[in-house]
């Protein structure tokens, strides 16, 4: 049960910034949230802010405010922008400046920002990039980026036997692609909006592969998070989260996630 969103199924038919209900039902429960959902890698913040004319950055999708917080700890000024009020309200309460709005009706009044990032969230607006361009200053930049996660393969077919048992209509839907392919379809899809704007430069990839160990509690704290999860009924999420815990016991009540974080950037031009 990776923490792929659900429309990986199929990336190449889907849009998934259409599915409203599912982009703001994260913040059912943004203490949990904020808690068990992974950091990204502190070499991948350094590099953007060393790409960057300035300190002043517009998290797109802020949530609980995860990247904003890694962002401020290396001196950025940080403003979000998150559609869900819930989780704006606890980004706010940790000092975060927030704005609630969909990223797509949001209004930049004449601000102008150094960056535009974020997190976990583009493919859920409109992934043309007119908005950002707007938003950014000549030079600044664009980044996306997403945590892709990859158990080995024995605990990776674990729990998708839990997947086909608790949920075979979805488990039936899915590719036998790994997470890093469904996100780098992601990728793609962004690096094209981009394009599709020519105030920006050509698109870049970057790739962060890292490592993160989980005990049984660790990963059934996070897996309510996700996509598919934060919409099962009780029951359903109840044995779901029963036939994972059973599967990590198997494995000595820990494992270890094979993370790639994925990123695209651009750089704002000089030409209007």
């Amino acid at each position: 049960m990776p923490t792929l969103p659900p429309e990986r199924a199929r990336l190449s038919e889907l849009e998934p910034h259409r599915a409203r209900h599912m982009a703001e039902s994260f913040g059912s429960d943004p203490e949990r949230y904020d808690r068990a959902r992974p950091r990204y890698p502190d070499a991948m913040v350094r590099r953007i802010v060393a790409e960057i004319p300035g300190t002043d950055v517009l998290d797109v999708g802020i949530g609980t405010g995860i990247a904003a917080r890694q962002f401020q700890a290396v001196g950025c000024r940080v403003l979000g922008v998150e559609v869900d009020a819930r989780m704006a309200e606890w980004a706010r309460e940790r000092g975060l400046q927030v704005e609630v709005a969909a990223f797509e009706a949001w209004d930049p009044a004449d601000r102008v920002f150094d960056a535009v990032v974020s997190g976990q969230s583009w493919h859920w607006v409109d992934p043309v990039a007119a908005k950002a361009a707007e938003a950014l200053r000549p030079g600044g930049l664009l980044a996306v980026f997403w945590n892709a996660g990859q158990p080995s393969p024995d605990v990776a077919e674990a729990f998708s036997e839990v997947s086909r048992r608790v949920m075979p209509g979805w488990a039936a839907s899915r590719q036998s692609t790994t997470a890093v392919d469904g996100y780098s379809a992601l990728c793609n899809r962004a690096a094209d909006g981009i394009r599709e704007v020519d105030t920006f430069g050509e698109p870049e990839q970057w790739r962060f592969d890292w490592e993160r160990p989980y005990t049984r509690d660790e990963w059934l704290d996070q897996l309510p998070t996700t996509g598919l999860h934060t919409q099962l009924p009780p029951a359903k999420l109840a044995e779901a989260l029963a036939g994972v815990g059973a599967a990590i016991d198997a494995f000595g009540g820990s494992f270890t996630m094979r993370y790639t974080t994925l990123v695209v950037t651009a750089t704002r031009t000089k030409a209007a």
